[in-house]
């Protein structure tokens, strides 16, 4: 069978999801797949849509009413990627044996990750705290730097954050403001100090300035030449950029 692209990556990034085949296949019943599965009836039901969708043919087929209640089962389509799901866990066991170092494995996942986002940052939450209908989430980043991210209650559930979990912080180069060294960063906002690596002028718009952190990391923003001026930003000068947690979007392994 010739699985959709989407499907074949849904597989890799997304295991806990084709796991649920087996689940089916086993119990014969999703109410009793779900609970296998320690997910809800509701959440296997929208996890069987999106596979049958990405699959472009039912993976699950649903008997209704009968002496007990109806049930499911794999289709023939639907058995053929739950026996290749198998052996993709096979070679994932064999894989995680010959690695050198676990730590590759986290970043050969990051490095997987693909955004339109400039500035991508990888950390692990240190606290979650709730703020009415948004939780406000603190991450801890390399070189003992920290920022905080405003998201939804409901996307802290679905991205099943809790201390410790690893994360990418998302964040537009447009989105940073860059500010003097010394300057008192506006209340409720992140501040990253840095050092100016590299400022490349535009013909017309922004100008685009790199900034190297105590981390390692680098940040791209973007800034009017006129507020360069203003700075008296040049490269090698110390610096600072400030965003609101609002404009943090963050990501999770799949």
């Amino acid at each position: 069978m010739h699985l959709p692209s989407l499907l074949a990556q849904h597989m890799v990034r997304r295991p806990q999801r084709i796991a649920l085949l087996q689940h089916i296949a086993e119990q014969g019943s999703i109410t009793a797949a779900a609970k296998s599965a320690g997910i809800s009836y509701k959440a296997a039901w929208d996890a069987i849509d999106e596979l049958n969708n990405l699959a472009q043919t039912a993976l699950v087929q649903r008997s209704v009413g009968g002496k007990g209640g109806g049930g499911a089962r794999l289709s023939v389509a639907g058995e053929r990627v739950l026996r290749l799901y198998q052996r993709l866990q096979v070679l994932q066991s064999q894989v995680l044996d010959a690695a050198e170092d676990t730590e590759d494995l986290d970043l050969l996942g990051r490095l997987m990750l693909r955004t339109s986002a400039r500035n991508q940052l990888h950390g692990n939450v240190t606290a979650i705290s709730s703020h009415g209908h948004n939780d406000m989430i603190e991450l801890a980043l390399a070189g003992d730097l920290s920022l905080h991210a405003q998201i939804t209650r409901d996307s802290t559930l679905r991205l099943e954050l809790q201390i410790g979990s690893p994360v990418v912080a998302l964040i537009k180069a447009g989105w940073l403001q860059l500010v003097a060294a010394k300057q008192v960063p506006a209340p409720g906002h992140n501040h990253l100090q840095g050092r100016i690596e590299q400022i490349l002028h535009a013909d017309d718009g922004p100008s685009e300035v790199r900034i190297s952190l105590s981390g390692g990391q680098v940040l791209c923003a973007l800034s009017e030449p006129q507020h360069l001026e203003i700075l008296g930003a040049k490269t090698g000068d110390a610096t600072q950029v400030q965003f609101s947690p609002s404009l943090v979007l963050l990501g999770t392994p799949l």
